[in-house]
């Protein structure tokens, strides 16, 4: 046993033709180590666990891809659990990790509650938030500056010339893609003296099926909007949609404008400018952080490992000047 062990652990300490019996006994076997076995005995499973909250956002599987590249560079094995954006599903697959004894754990979701807190503070193994952050700031995150990106998209439209300008708004208690996304819209405004209009502000779910709806609402409002800006890409392309069925010219009647850059945003027609977020590189650099933290390769607190990566404006065909 001892000897086999030595092989597969590639232990130099063994003679060449022993290592040759020893590989085509294994391949006459069809032997494979036991990793469950080797964890218990390195207190160490080489997994990391991964919370997504909706696996067919495509904007979520890029983060996973950039998780999944430098896992397997670092030779760590991804348990991806997919959560539904549910709080008590994401409490419950992330007590599941821990008790798969995962070394480490990367979380994306929305709101960061007092019981997500609780689940991460009584962890064993370092946890980092991947596109998103908790209020307090006291668990590492790698996330983009969410108001400043609206700002941003707001601002944009505000030098075109527009002042009548609609927001299709996340969910206000989600602190990054919906209430952090509201505030950066909300300051534009007020920085360029535009008042803050209730009813051109209506909260979506962040699925192409709420962009359509949301932007029927908007075409019975009088002013109609001249820009609408959505806080994703998958409602803002709703919203293109529902004005050309009803026979309004993008951008020449109402401009639109979004947040995130996901594959499909170049895809449709006009295509659309959107602010992009890194999502590989968020993905990437949430995993590598883990590494440094699962190796104790850091000696900052958590408190200090808060990585903001930078956005960018990418102007394509849906925005005109007013």
């Amino acid at each position: 046993m001892a000897t086999v062990s030595r092989v597969v652990n590639n232990n130099p300490n063994v003679k060449p033709q022993t290592r040759k019996k020893v590989f085509e006994a294994i391949e006459r076997l069809g032997y494979r180590p036991n990793a469950v076995a080797r964890g218990l005995a390195s207190k160490k499973t080489t997994t990391v666990g991964v919370v997504i909250p909706d696996i067919s956002n495509s904007i979520f599987s890029e983060v996973a891809r950039g998780i999944e590249d430098i896992a397997n560079m670092y030779h760590y094995n991804i348990i991806l659990c997919n959560a539904d954006k549910k709080k008590e599903k994401e409490i419950r697959v992330i007590n599941t990790l821990l008790e798969k004894q995962v070394d480490g754990l990367l979380f994306m979701g929305g709101v960061i509650t007092d019981e997500h807190i609780q689940a991460f503070k009584t962890s064993s193994v370092p946890v980092v938030l991947c596109a998103t952050a908790d209020e307090q700031r006291k668990i590492p995150s790698v996330d983009i500056d969410h108001e400043q990106a609206a700002y941003d998209a707001v601002v944009h439209l505000i030098n075109q010339g527009h002042r009548d300008i609609a927001m299709i708004s996340g969910h206000l208690q989600d602190p990054a893609n919906g209430y952090a996304r509201y505030q950066g819209y909300k300051k534009a405004l007020e920085e360029a003296g535009i008042p803050v209009r209730d009813e051109y502000v209506r909260v979506g779910n962040y699925r192409y099926e709420s962009g359509l709806e949301v932007t029927k609402y908007f075409l019975t409002l009088d002013p109609k909007p001249s820009a609408i800006f959505a806080a994703n890409d998958e409602m803002a392309i709703g919203a293109i949609h529902t004005l050309q069925d009803q026979q309004v010219k993008v951008p020449d009647d109402v401009s639109v404008i979004s947040v995130d850059n996901i594959r499909m945003a170049s895809m449709v027609r006009p295509q659309l400018t959107t602010v992009a977020q890194p999502m590989y590189d968020i993905g990437a650099v949430a995993m590598r952080l883990l590494t440094k933290l699962m190796n104790k390769e850091t000696k900052d607190s958590p408190e200090l490992a808060q990585v903001v990566l930078p956005h960018e404006l990418i102007h394509r065909n849906s925005v005109a000047h007013r």
